[in-house]
């Protein structure tokens, strides 16, 4: 017979503390460490446990009984239940001070470096709003929040478009409102979920793959280009071309309109064509007076200010003055490579992604650059000696890796290459700290910034300037 779990226990009047990292809060309970979600310094709260540990425990709120004083009120009607935007109620300020810190702690605790003085932290002019792109799904098993469990609320459909719930592969938040991005966003998203519960066009259902709506994205730009791309499960033409069209008819501000089939288990869109069904194939960006082509597969920065803030922050560190040759590793589309083209002899781009490769080259022509060259193909792969030699050895190299951080061999081939300056630009400051320990015997850490993109989450990008000892 098996034996019987132990309930786990309620924690009452317990205070919260401080932050802790992934956007939680902490308290201590008889010398245990309580990681809380959607908790602020300064409240008092009952505690349900829902993870046990010998030294930590993991919790979530029932019942606040005293307000911080240091709590915002959220602006968002779906706080506490959609997986983003964790520290709407925590003040800006507050949210800058605990990133600076997360960036502190991630280099001298886990890269164990030495350090200079770390600039303070470049904020957001906007919190709200920022973001130049989202993606929603489409789900016939809407996610039915605590409340309205609750107080046994009846929908006449679960049809959702929204975000997943963090956990829950084929549940889906029906969104009415996100304050990510531009107010044209919801606007879509709301009349595409009308158009389609009153056409009767089925949700996608993920776990039996059926249904014909499955994801759609919206992408803006500072040009005023509006991309949307609506991504179906199988082809319906009729259904297809009676959606489109009533979404142009709409929204005739829409400058690209695209749309994929994906008939696969997963929903990347990276080996499927994308259709174009009006007007252009891409969206321009504009940054310095630079144009970027930003096509439904393109990688571009979410927060297009904040990320104007970043490369000028990877030039500047980079110190260039028009003789330098620079390796960009995991370019991308090129944007930072052709930033600091024109104040670099030359400029060598190597990415993973062919597309993005080839998106780099036109955005090269498309502002009449010609000292870039771009190459695709895994970087432990393609960054070797007889590259080099190729190419030539780098005066800078600026390395912008995803958040798993550089492979060693590419730090091994960093130290080969031995240039006077590495520019390390993090979207994930503990593995960032984890390569520049590898880094550490040929280069001194010169130089600290980190930068915000991501206001009311815990996310922080980092720049970090290394310049050799020797």
């Amino acid at each position: 017979m098996a034996r019987k779990k132990k309930p786990l226990p309620v924690l009452e009047d317990v205070e919260i503390t401080g932050l802790a990292a992934e956007g939680k809060a902490i308290a201590r309970v008889d010398d245990v460490v309580v990681f809380v979600p959607f908790a602020v310094p300064g409240d008092v709260v009952d505690l349900q446990v829902t993870r046990k540990r010998h030294r930590y425990m993991e919790a979530v709120v029932t019942r606040v009984k005293q307000f911080s004083p240091r709590r915002v009120q959220p602006v968002c009607r779906h706080f506490g239940v959609c997986g983003g935007c964790k520290w709407q109620m925590l003040p800006y300020e507050d949210q800058l001070a605990c990133k600076q810190q997360q960036v502190a702690d991630a280099l001298s605790r886990i890269g164990k470096v030495e350090l200079p003085p770390i600039s303070p932290i470049i904020g957001s002019a906007r919190t709200e709003r920022y973001r130049n792109k989202l993606e929603f799904t489409f789900s016939n098993k809407r996610w039915m929040t605590w409340n309205e469990v609750r107080e046994g609320k009846q929908f006449d459909t679960m049809n959702a478009v929204g975000f997943h719930i963090p956990g829950m592969f084929d549940k889906v938040l029906d969104i009415e409102e996100c304050w990510l991005q531009d107010e044209v966003s919801d606007r879509i998203r709301n009349e595409v979920r009308r158009y389609a519960l009153e056409h009767g066009l089925p949700f996608f259902d993920l776990r039996a793959q059926e249904g014909f709506l499955r994801t759609m994205m919206v992408r803006t730009a500072s040009t005023g280009d509006l991309m949307l791309v609506m991504v179906f499960f199988h082809e319906d033409r009729p259904a297809r071309e009676a959606l489109l069209d009533h979404l142009l008819a709409a929204f005739p501000q829409i400058t690209s309109l695209l749309y994929v089939i994906n008939g696969k288990a997963n929903d990347t869109i990276a080996d499927l064509e994308v259709h174009v069904y009006h007007g252009q194939e891409c969206i321009y960006e504009e940054m310095e007076g630079l144009r970027f082509k930003i096509g439904a597969k393109s990688f571009y920065q979410t927060n297009s200010a904040q990320a104007y803030e970043l490369y000028k922050v990877a030039r500047r560190f980079a110190g260039l003055t028009g003789g330098e040759l620079v390796y960009d590793l995991y370019t991308g589309t090129g944007t930072i490579a052709n930033f600091v083209a024109r104040q670099a002899r030359q400029v060598v781009g190597i990415e993973y992604v062919p597309e993005a490769i080839e998106d780099a080259r036109v955005n090269s022509a498309l502002n009449g650059i010609g000292n870039t060259l771009f190459y695709a193909g895994d970087m432990k792969d393609i960054l070797t000696a007889d590259f080099i030699a190729q190419h030539g050895r780098p005066d800078v190299i600026i390395t912008d890796p995803p958040r798993a951080g550089m492979h060693p061999d590419v730090v091994d081939t960093l130290l080969q290459a031995a240039p006077q300056r590495i520019v390390y630009v993090s979207c994930n400051p503990a593995t960032q700290a984890r390569d520049l320990a590898l880094l550490d015997a040929d280069y001194r850490v010169a130089a600290v910034q980190p930068v915000d993109m991501f206001p009311h989450t815990h996310h922080v990008e980092n720049v970090v300037l290394l310049e050799r000892r020797r």
